[in-house]
Parts: structure tokens; sequence; C-alpha cells
């Protein structure tokens, strides 16, 4: 059973005449990780020149949503998947896929889904954020009641998460002109859900989206890891916010606005 970045995928190998099996080597596919990271991955494990899993994505035949538009971003399911001379990125990008259509089309996933009105893309965005947001595992499911509760009053997610998408970056200092940014995944300015994923969310994300902690939270922050601080009130969460300024001006970096 795959539950996570953890477990290994088992790929069907190939062997002609009597040579012994080779031994599959390990390509790890972390959580969270954005389609670039996963093609340069691959490239690496497959020995192939960079750039080249990247081109074989049109010519897969990956199983997407229609939403999706040939996009596999949010649907490289992460995993641990064994390698050998003979895979091809088009064959390890399609087990990719259809892993993770599979795990949306879980029976309690799926029902979930569909109680909370929610299209499997829907699922697979919601859950990248809560993938990139969250600090900790016990973390998902709170972050998860925070967006549905942002959704739920049509207030704007405001996630650093997917400014740093659109910029191409991964950093806790957000700025103030960051959250101007004109960009469909500026969620400062536009409400709703990014249009795409912002990475490639694991199966507790996915779980986190769909069956939300119970709770009435509108805003979070992560003052220092381990210590993910949620808040009904905005006066409340500011006070959360100057402590992670703190924390962030003790070890000498930026602030967050």
């Amino acid at each position: 059973m795959l539950a996570g970045t953890g477990c290994l995928v088992l790929v069907p190998r190939l062997t002609g005449g009597d040579a012994p099996p080779e031994e599959p080597r390990r390509l790890l596919v972390p959580e969270g990780w954005r389609a670039p990271q996963v093609y340069a991955a691959v490239d690496r494990a497959l020995g192939l020149a960079p750039g080249t899993t990247r081109a074989a994505v049109p010519r897969a035949g990956l199983a997407l949503p229609p939403e999706a538009k040939g996009n596999p971003e949010g649907f490289l399911f992460p995993a641990t998947y064994p390698v050998t001379s003979a895979t091809t990125p088009e064959g390890l990008l399609r087990y990719m896929v259809d892993t993770a259509g599979a795990r949306l089309a879980d029976a309690g996933i799926a029902a979930a889904a569909r109680a909370q009105g929610m299209t499997p893309y829907q699922v697979a965005t919601l859950a990248s954020v809560i993938e990139a947001e969250a600090d900790a595992p016990a973390d998902r499911p709170r972050v998860a009641r925070v967006i549905h509760n942002r959704l739920a009053r049509s207030m704007p997610l405001q996630m650093d998460s997917t400014l740093n998408y659109a910029l191409d970056r991964h950093t806790l200092d957000v700025s103030l002109a960051d959250t101007r940014l004109d960009s469909p995944f500026n969620t400062y300015r536009r409400q709703g859900l990014p249009p795409t994923p912002i990475g490639n969310p694991g199966l507790a994300a996915l779980r986190a989206a769909v069956s939300p902690a119970a709770g009435d939270w509108l805003f979070f922050v992560t003052v220092r890891p381990g210590d993910t601080r949620f808040s009904t009130t905005y006066e409340e969460h500011r006070e959360h916010v100057a402590a992670f300024n703190a924390e962030r001006r003790a070890a000498g970096r930026g602030t967050g606005d």
C-alpha cells in the first residue's frame, strides 16, 4: 500500500532471456516538490540530458483532468520509484500521474470531495497549498480548515506559497511589494484557489483537503519550526506575526509584513 514518500511504488520490470534481473535504483519524489524539480530528478536518475523529461510531457499520454490542460503539476505523485535502464521518462511520468489519479479516486477521498462539492482538480490544487504551507504533518488538517473557512467567507487566501510559486522561489520572506504582484497566483489580490496546483501533494495532504479539522481559524503563521499558531481574529494573528518577526530578527534574517 502506497502512503507517501516512505513507500515504494512497484513498477513492472521487463527483462529478456536468461539475463539476471537488473537491480533497480530508487528515485525519491518528496511531497510538495514542484514539477520542474521532479523533471530534473528524473533526468538525473535516468542519466538524461537536462530538459529531456520536461520535453517528454506532451507525448507521454498522461491521464490528466481536462482542467489541467496538459500540465501535470499536482499529479506527479510523491513516492519512491524504482528505475532501471529500461525506464523511460514517458513511462515514469504516466505511472506518477496514474498513481495520483488512483489516490484521488480512492473511495474515502472521492466521497469526501463530492460532499465538499470539489472536483479532483480542485482537491489537488487545495492539497498542494496545504503541502506547501503546513510545517508539520499534524498541521495539515488545520491549514486545510483555514483555507476552507476563508473560501466559505469569500476571503482571499493570502498564502505566501502561491506568491513563491509565481516568483519561482522558496522563501519565508515575503514583502508588501510581493503581495502587489500582478499574477493569477497572487492569492492576496485574487479570491479563490490558485489556477493550478503549486506543487505535488502527497496522500496526507489530499486527505486533509477533503477532511479538514474542525475549527473556526482564519489565520496561521509558523513562528518557528514545530510552532505553528492558528487564530480566529486578526488581532491575535498580528501578535503571532510579531513573534515570527522577532524570531527572524534574532536569526539575522528578514521579516514578514
